[in-house]
């Protein structure tokens, strides 16, 4: 199930969405700590993410599903985000240097060959990173965040969706230890649980964040086409006019 845009911006003016939006715009920051001259998309609902490269990249693209719908973003400067089908992104191969996909893979009715378009438009040299719901984790089984809506995935799920879509995963981070309470003391224990959890590698965070690198040359699958059996036909007889008989 699609979460609306304007759900999605409402989590994020929340206090509980605020504290997640803190947790993993850190993981992010781990890994991609900025992207100078670099051409940065991102796409699903990645604007509470994207200021952290906005001012050092090269360009910066918002790009939002239909099903979901767009917003504006940013919203006093010239726009930056637009509405796309994410089987056909309006952009030529190898255009962009680092995508980022937040409320993206997990919302997606054909997570295959999304990504294979995603790999399309990403250069030889790029990196992508995906924030994804944990299959195991508290925030995927309760549906009063956007995490808990669409498909979660677990690592093992993530490393071959990547390895069929022809990426290689190279780096791997957790977020969104706290359970999803909108509850005060508990936000603001948020920093605590995220630390305590990366301590002791707690199987359980809210979302998974991997980073991984396009393959340029892959191995594709040969096809191996059955033989056509066509049976022998036997000649019919040739018909003959009626000859007329004289009375």
């Amino acid at each position: 199930m699609t979460v609306d845009v304007i759900d999605l911006r409402g989590f994020y003016s929340q206090r509980i969405g605020t504290v997640a939006r803190r947790m993993i715009w850190r993981g992010i920051q781990n890994h991609w700590p900025d992207a100078p001259g670099q051409r940065v998309l991102g796409f699903g609902y990645p604007t509470p993410y994207l200021g952290l490269f906005r001012d050092s990249c090269e360009r910066c693209l918002a790009f939002m599903p239909a099903t979901q719908g767009v917003l504006k973003w940013p919203t006093a400067r010239p726009t930056l985000s637009t509405l796309v089908d994410e089987l056909s992104l309006p952009l030529p191969d190898a255009a962009l240097d680092r995508i980022l996909l937040v409320h993206a893979l997990e919302m997606s009715d054909d997570p295959e060959n999304f990504m294979r378009e995603i790999w399309r438009v990403l250069a030889p040299s790029g990196r992508l990173m995906a924030v994804v719901p944990n299959r195991r984790g508290v925030w995927a089984r309760g549906d009063n965040t956007p995490f808990g809506h669409g498909q979660p995935y677990s690592r093992t799920q993530l490393i071959q969706l990547l390895r069929q879509t022809w990426f290689t995963p190279v780096a791997w981070s957790e977020a969104l230890f706290m359970p999803p309470v909108d509850n005060g003391w508990m936000l603001r224990s948020a920093p605590a649980w995220e630390k305590v959890g990366s301590a002791l590698s707690s199987p359980f965070p809210g979302v998974l964040l991997v980073e991984a690198t396009k393959q340029v040359y892959r191995g594709l699958p040969a096809k191996r086409e059955r033989p056509r059996l066509i049976p022998a036909l036997e000649p019919a007889l040739v018909p003959r006019p009626l000859q007329r008989q004289d009375p």
